[in-house]
């Protein structure tokens, strides 16, 4: 299967059901290194007009691999709108080689955001979509790029804008991570990792995981306000599961028990020709 990856690449960003290229520099020069931003910075400011904006362009989609994350035990999932729209079957991957079908399927027509049902999940995550940002904040990125278990670390950089064009027109508000460190064995794209959950340093889900830009080190998610209007508009009910602590030198386990107690799963797309 192909993994979900929004890639920020060359001069134009292509989407295939999850894998992007964007607006970045010429190949032939250099990249600098991932911004490494102090903790406890400012209070990230409103969106503007000036922030960064990220083109996209969308495609037919194609079978898939992404990552969702249980908001309560009644079933409700969220991942990313591109890892599922236009999928004829969903499938979360609950154990090895046992995936159970998604009921049912709903996107958010204005973002890059997307609810599945099932029948239960065990456990949920702790959302935190009302607290205060800071630029420099902690975010750890769980999921399952390349359709194995990962994360990352990063830093809160600022807020942006995506874009889209093609298949689907609109705009939205993002927020962009600087990367800062990855646990061992994960190299390259992280593709997959769409949709899954961005946690801060106090085990608060932040966030969902929209697209990345590999060569420049940077993680792009969904605006916490957009998260909170999707789940509102559907009025999902929210519970909080268990919960712990993320720090830069334990988030690899701390991600292995997220995924151990069903809190984030790889989700499977299937298109039929």
């Amino acid at each position: 299967m192909r993994s979900f990856d929004w890639v920020l690449y060359l001069l134009v960003f292509t989407v295939v059901v999850g894998t992007l290229f964007a607006n970045e520099r010429s190949a032939d020069a250099p990249e600098p290194p991932p911004t490494v931003l102090e903790s406890d910075g400012p209070t990230l400011p409103p969106p503007s007009i000036l922030d960064e904006q990220i083109l996209v362009q969308v495609d037919e989609p194609k079978d898939g691999i992404g990552t969702a994350f249980a908001i309560n035990t009644k079933g409700d999932w969220v991942t990313a709108r591109h890892v599922v729209d236009g999928c004829n079957s969903v499938g979360l991957l609950i154990a090895p080689d046992q995936y159970v079908p998604a009921a049912r399927v709903t996107v958010d027509p204005d973002h890059d955001l997307a609810l599945i049902s099932t029948g239960r999940s065990p456990s949920a995550v702790k959302l935190d979509l009302s607290s205060p940002l800071r630029v420099g904040a902690e975010g750890y990125h769980v999921g399952y790029p390349q359709g194995r278990p990962g994360e990352v670390a990063t830093r809160l950089m600022s807020r942006s804008k995506l874009i889209t064009r093609g298949r689907r027109d609109g705009q939205e508000p993002i927020l962009a991570w600087a990367e800062i460190g990855r646990t061992q064995g994960l190299t390259g794209t992280l593709g997959g990792i769409s949709g899954g959950p961005v946690f801060d340093k106090n085990g608060g889900v932040r966030g969902v995981i929209v697209a990345e830009s590999p060569r420049r080190g940077r993680i792009y998610t969904a605006a916490p306000s957009s998260v909170e209007a999707f789940l509102t508009s559907l009025n999902v009910p929210i519970t909080e599961g268990p919960n712990e602590p993320f720090t830069a030198n334990t988030y690899g386990p701390q991600s292995d028990n997220a995924r151990r107690r069903l809190q984030v799963v790889k989700v499977a797309c299937q298109v039929r020709p």
